[in-house]
């Protein structure tokens, strides 16, 4: 089979390699669509890993069950989950499946940007959904991202009529976007560098989009009726990203980091005002199983437009122009791969 084999954000090569065999309770799915995720274009973090196929965006069809399968069936329209929880351990049963052991080691075999996958048997049992009727592949692209937001906005507490503040508006920026006015949130202000991200900001709901070199606490204060943001959220690696996202939120506030910066980056953070203010700081990684079936649902209830974010749709073979695309961090938004093509 085909696969896009990625060596660094340069250089993603179409390479051959033997189409997976499955066992007794795996599945084999044809990959009909994959997202290309900004976390596939963090450089720092994947080529320590390379060669290697990534993406984990991933909506298909089965084309083979092992023996001991038996809630699926070839032909079923399926959205795969790579990394999943156990769900027994102590993290699981406080609700951090996302510092779950089993979540960081599991994954699909070889990846995403491969004409078909092979399906462990423990992601089988807890990361296969059927697509419902009326969501189309393209739309079971978004299932994981869409779910990684949701577990973010949930953890960091989001309330109708809050004022947010998103800071990056690239494909995460946008879901952030779209879900905090689904939930009622109240003014939206998002930033960027790129004047095209900034116009589809608006485009998409934004009350107003602000360059990110600007005095972006000062713009925010004029646009709020003086107050700063009730929750802040930061969707771009830039360590002065993270140091805006503390000058711009409000007392009684919450921060939420939705990226990170590379290893070893610190920022210093204001610890007496920030404990005489009661402002939360608050990561999000990753998403677990229900965080998947609530964005599977808002999808299916059409609640957030999330076909309407796909800029590109390209072949396997132009994978390498999807990830210089989506590293560029220029007229893109959501770049989409058909392996079959």
């Amino acid at each position: 089979m085909r696969v896009a084999m990625y060596y660094n954000n340069r250089d993603v090569r179409l390479e051959e390699m033997p189409t997976p065999r499955i066992g007794p309770g795996e599945i084999l799915v044809k990959v009909i669509t994959s997202g290309i995720c900004g976390s596939d274009v963090m450089e720092w973090y994947r080529i320590k890993k390379a060669p290697l196929v990534l993406g984990h965006e991933i909506a298909g069809e089965i084309t083979e069950t092992g023996k001991d399968v038996k809630r699926y069936k070839v032909g079923d329209r399926v959205f795969v989950s790579h990394h999943i929880p156990c769900n027994t351990c102590y993290y699981c049963l406080r609700s951090y499946h996302t510092a779950c052991e089993t979540l960081h080691t599991t994954n699909y075999d070889p990846g995403g940007f491969a004409e078909y996958v092979r399906v462990p048997e423990l992601n089988v049992d807890r990361g296969v959904f059927l697509l419902p009727d009326g969501v189309s592949f393209d739309d079971g692209t978004f299932i994981e991202p869409l779910a990684c937001v949701i577990r973010g906005q949930r953890v960091a507490g989001i309330q109708p009529g809050q004022a947010v503040l998103i800071l990056g508006s690239g494909i995460s920026g946008m879901l952030h976007l779209l879900l905090a006015r689904t939930l009622g949130a109240g003014r939206i202000i998002t930033t960027d560098i790129s004047e095209y991200r900034l116009k589809m900001a608006r485009q998409f709901g934004a009350d107003a989009a602000i360059h990110a070199r600007e005095d972006v606490p000062g713009i925010f204060r004029r646009l709020n009726d003086n107050r700063l943001a009730d929750l802040v959220i930061i969707c771009n690696g830039s360590p002065s990203s993270f140091s805006q996202a503390l000058q711009s939120v409000d007392r009684g506030g919450t921060v939420l980091f939705f990226a990170p910066t590379e290893p070893g980056v610190d920022i210093p953070v204001p610890v007496n005002d920030f404990w005489r203010n009661e402002i939360k700081l608050m990561p999000s990684y990753g998403s677990s199983p229900s965080d998947t079936i609530v964005a599977m649902e808002i999808i299916r209830a059409g609640r957030v437009p999330v076909r309407e974010l796909i800029t590109h749709r390209l072949s396997l073979k132009e994978t390498g122009l999807g990830f210089r695309l989506v590293a560029g961090a220029g007229e893109s938004l959501k770049v989409i791969i058909e392996p079959q093509r």
